[in-house]
């Protein structure tokens, strides 16, 4: 079976380097985090997963050195496939030891710093900011515009426009990486002189050092303020879920990095009378006695006003009745929840004499009513 094409996958060329996949591996990831699809389709939600499994497994097998150059020779990170004949895969076919498998050159490059590294400054992408966002119960169920939230991101200098220093000429290449972003450190090892590179600590891998710093942010070409934002919320989120800003996080670090995303998470505060499953609301009503006993028409709220509901004759208590339709709205298409109204018989207390006298009287007349409950309790005390 024929290995995809992780190059593709990324959208990256095989020329490139490892900080080019990094980049486009941070840009796809934040695109397709499970986060961002919390108030997605289903279908969406395991699309999106999938893709970002695909993405995952795409940059740990280019970004391995070895698994890497297993795929670009066999196009398999696990190497040749094994078959009948006794394929030696430190073999060509040739004969000649090693030939055209570059494993360990690979390995060698790694360490010795070997290859292009015109890439080696680390533009790191801007760093997403989690963001509480209070609404009332009726703000989630029908959505707000212009919501206002505010939050804390590190944003470029205004003062010297993300450069760090204080005059145009206050910026020069790294002397000690001569503008490589990284240097050079050898060790002597049981099998010789290795070579291996590190971020340079003059520069922090940008390849330039600021001689003149500017005064706002010290030289670092960036500052935490604080942001006020107008976010749009649409009708139907619920308590927990996330919503996701793009490009309002935090700065990255060199002039073709991405910023960060502003995630959203909502806190919805609880309803005096309702209470939310999913789409659907409910709320528990007391009736009378007689209510429940002869039937009534009553009045009922719902979140945008009133209607009538029947309560039918002999209703007992803990009865649902629903009201369809008049729950919240999808938040994903434009249908809604249904209203479910929980009865509860309420027995009245403190009854003056009069009410007492026309209460036994009443008893009279409903002793030779019809109990379908208390029949049924009958029936199992006996059979005891």
């Amino acid at each position: 079976m024929a290995e995809k094409d992780y190059y593709q996958i990324l959208g990256v060329s095989k020329n490139a380097s490892a900080d080019e996949l990094k980049s486009a591996y941070r840009s796809l990831a934040k695109k397709y985090h499970p986060d961002v699809y919390a108030t997605a389709s289903d279908a969406e939600k395991k699309k999106a997963e999938e893709k970002f499994k695909e993405i995952q497994h795409a940059y740990d097998v280019l970004s391995d050195p070895q698994k890497k150059a297993a795929y670009d020779e066999y196009g398999s990170e696990d190497g040749p496939q094994m078959g009948g004949g006794g394929f030696n895969p430190f073999t060509n076919a040739g004969g000649s030891g090693f030939g055209g498998f570059d494993i360990f050159s690979d390995i060698f490059n790694s360490f010795t710093g070997g290859g292009n590294n015109r890439n080696n400054r680390r533009n790191r992408d801007g760093d997403d900011v989690e963001c509480s966002i209070n609404l009332s119960f009726t703000e989630a169920c029908f959505g707000v515009k212009d919501k206002e939230v505010s939050f804390m991101r590190v944003e470029a200098c205004q003062a010297c426009h993300g450069t760090g220093s204080a005059s145009s000429n206050g910026v020069r290449t790294c002397a000690r990486c001569n503008g490589n972003g990284v240097i050079n450190i050898q060790q002597r090892t049981i099998i010789g002189v290795m070579t291996t590179q590190k971020v340079c600590p003059d520069c922090g891998g940008t390849g330039k050092t600021i001689t003149d710093k500017c005064r706002e942010c010290g030289g670092k070409g960036k500052m935490r303020r604080q942001r006020m934002l107008k976010v749009n919320i649409p009708a139907g989120v619920d308590n927990g879920q996330m919503m996701t800003v793009r490009g309002e996080g935090c700065a990255g670090d060199g002039s073709d990095s991405v910023n960060g995303n502003l995630i959203l998470v909502f806190r919805v505060a609880p309803h005096a009378l309702f209470a939310r499953e999913g789409n659907n609301l409910s709320f528990t009503m007391p009736i009378t006695i007689t209510q429940a006993a002869l039937g009534a028409t009553v009045i009922i709220p719902t979140l945008n006003g009133t209607t009538e509901i029947e309560i039918p004759e002999g209703t007992q208590n803990g009865t649902v009745l629903r009201v369809k339709g008049k729950g919240v709205k999808d938040l994903r298409k434009n249908s809604y929840g249904d209203l479910y109204v929980h009865i509860i018989v309420d027995v009245p207390k403190n009854l003056n004499h009069k009410q007492s006298e026309a209460l036994r009287e009443a008893q009279e007349v409903l002793a030779k009513a019809r109990y379908d409950k208390i029949e049924e309790y009958n029936k199992i005390i006996k059979s005891l």
